[in-house]
Order: structure tokens, then C-alpha cells, then sequence
């Protein structure tokens, strides 16, 4: 899965055991994930946050709540620093988590609330949703299929959530729970670096003879020992780039140019070149340098410009 596909914020409510109690999950990573809908369509993530970090009348809470802009993690879920900590979620007397994972989903499960109504866009909010389930999943090795009920299932007498944002969007918990698996499938997009290319032989040369020998006699006459070894070498690197032997009579085998060394010659003398003939209308020299530029990009497996 792609697994920063959407950033996490922390931003964590005061302890308070109404709200948050501080103590650990007793799984001490999560067992398993309940999907809960906020049931206040329109209430946005931070909302939530507000709402709860100031609850004092009775104790209720979650650990993430999940808008179209944001994930908002305000109780410690172990997925940042800070191991994951219980929230009140579902009813105590409630019995069947217990029977499903063997214990209370406020000790042993996250809480996540998906926000949805109102202005916020459902749908946006939903892709957050099942990916952060899918991110969850695969941290903890938890079966999306099997472990991630949601609250209307451990308590139906009381409770239609997450069933009443999925069917804003015309989806059922099935498709939320296959989403997820789809989500944990999905690979990033492999980033394939440019392959090096050899330079044109009369391109080295070209560079050679035009900036960097020129280069080279000026850290002669000014006894730079420094300048005279690094222009020395910059053209060596130039010649095995484009497979000029160093030597008459030897043979050369292409070597990648260093990129420091593209850029070098790039950002030195090409590119003021360029930009002079920029200003001088001359369409054909900005053209010359830059597939001079380009060259040396290829050579060093760097993108062309």
C-alpha cells in the first residue's frame, strides 16, 4: 500500500477520564478497528476536536475522526510515537465484542469516526477513511475482512453508525471493508531513475575546450593548486562520459558523469550563456545550450529539461 498517501495529524485533547484517560490499550497495539460515523452530519475533524477536548457532562470519545481535509488522530493510536491509549467508544455493557475478540473494544480497539454531511465531501473523506483502515491494518496485521466491525454490529439496539455516512455515498459496510483490502493491495508507482546515456564525443570536447580549459589556465596563472586538480579532473570526467580515451592509443569505457559535475558546468557556464542569449533574442544559442545541458543530464542520469 502507499503508505504516506495521506499525511496524520496528532493533535492530542487534555487527559481527562471522561474523555481520556491516559491508560493504555491493555493489547497494547490495537486487537481490532471499529468504524463509527460521527452521526453529526456537517462536523468537520476539528469540530470533533473542540467538542471533546471541552466534554465535561458525560464520558464518550475516539481516538481518530476523519474529514475530506484532514486524519485527526486526538487519542494516541500507535501510529506515531506515542503507544495507543483507550477511548470510550462503545458501551461497556455491550457484549459482543467480547464475544468476537475476546474482550472490550475501549481496551483492546481504535475508535475511528468518518465525518461526512453538511459541506464536507463524503466521498473525499471516505478515501481518507479506508485508507487509514488499510494503513492500520497492515501496521498491526489485522484482517480487514474479520476486524473492522462496525458499532452498529456490537450494538444494533442502539446504533446505526457507520451504515448511515456509507449510504450518503452508496456504500455498504461490505464495500467499505473491500475498499480496505483493495487499499492494502494497491502498490505505489515505482519511481524508474533515468538510465545514463554516453555524451557526444564533440559535445566533451566542446565543453572541454570552451569553459572548463579555459577554467583550468585561469587557476594556473593564479597558482590554485585546488582549481588546477578540480578542472583537471572535471575534464577526465567529461572524456570518460563521452568515451575519449584519456590517453592516444587507449581505450575508454563510458563512465556516468558525476551529477555534481553536470550540475557544475550547468549551473557555471550554461546557464548564463543561456539566459545572455534569452536576452539577445537569440533563439538558436539558447537552443544550442540548452541541449548542451541536456547532454550532460543524460550522461549524469539526471530528468532532461
Amino acid at each position: 500500500m502507499i503508505k504516506d498517501k495521506y499525511p496524520i495529524e496528532r493533535r492530542y485533547i487534555n487527559k481527562r477520564q471522561n474523555v481520556r484517560p491516559g491508560t493504555r490499550l491493555t493489547s497494547g497495539t490495537p486487537g481490532f478497528l471499529v468504524a463509527h460515523d460521527t452521526g453529526n452530519p456537517g462536523a468537520t475533524a476539528d469540530n470533533h476536536y473542540t467538542y471533546f477536548q471541552n466534554l465535561k457532562d458525560r464520558s464518550a470519545s475516539a481516538q481518530t475522526f476523519i474529514d475530506d481535509t484532514k486524519i485527526l488522530e486526538i487519542i494516541p493510536t500507535g501510529t506515531g510515537l506515542d503507544p495507543a491509549e483507550k477511548a470510550w467508544h462503545v458501551l461497556y455493557n455491550v457484549t459482543t465484542d467480547n464475544k468476537l475478540y475476546g474482550d472490550d473494544a475501549n481496551d483492546i480497539a481504535l475508535g475511528v469516526e468518518l465525518c461526512y454531511g453538511g459541506k464536507i465531501k463524503t466521498l473525499e473523506a471516505y478515501k481518507r477513511f479506508v485508507w487509514y483502515m488499510a494503513y492500520c491494518c497492515d501496521k498491526w496485521g489485522l484482517n480487514p475482512l474479520t476486524h473492522i466491525p462496525s458499532h452498529k454490529q456490537l450494538d444494533p439496539t442502539r446504533k446505526r453508525d457507520i451504515d448511515q455516512a456509507l449510504t450518503s455515498v452508496g456504500k455498504t459496510l461490505k464495500d467499505l471493508l473491500y475498499d480496505v483490502v483493495s487499499e492494502i493491495k494497491e502498490q505505489p508507482v515505482p519511481v524508474i531513475p533515468p538510465i545514463a546515456v554516453q555524451m557526444p564525443a564533440s559535445v566533451a570536447q566542446r565543453l572541454i575546450d570552451d569553459y572548463v580549459s579555459p577554467a583550468w589556465f585561469v587557476a594556473h596563472k593564479e597558482k590554485d593548486q585546488v582549481g588546477l586538480t578540480h578542472f583537471h579532473n572535471l575534464a577526465d570526467n567529461l572524456r570518460m562520459a563521452s568515451g575519449i580515451p584519456l590517453q592516444p592509443g587507449s581505450t575508454a569505457p563510458f563512465k556516468q558523469l558525476h551529477k555534481s559535475n553536470a550540475q557544475e558546468i550547468i549551473f557555471r557556464w550554461l546557464s548564463p550563456e543561456w539566459y545572455t542569449a534569452k536576452s539577445n533574442g537569440d533563439k538558436s544559442g539558447m537552443m544550442l545550450f540548452n541541449n548542451f545541458a541536456n547532454h550532460l543530464r543524460r550522461a549524469a542520469g539526471m530528468p532532461v529539461e
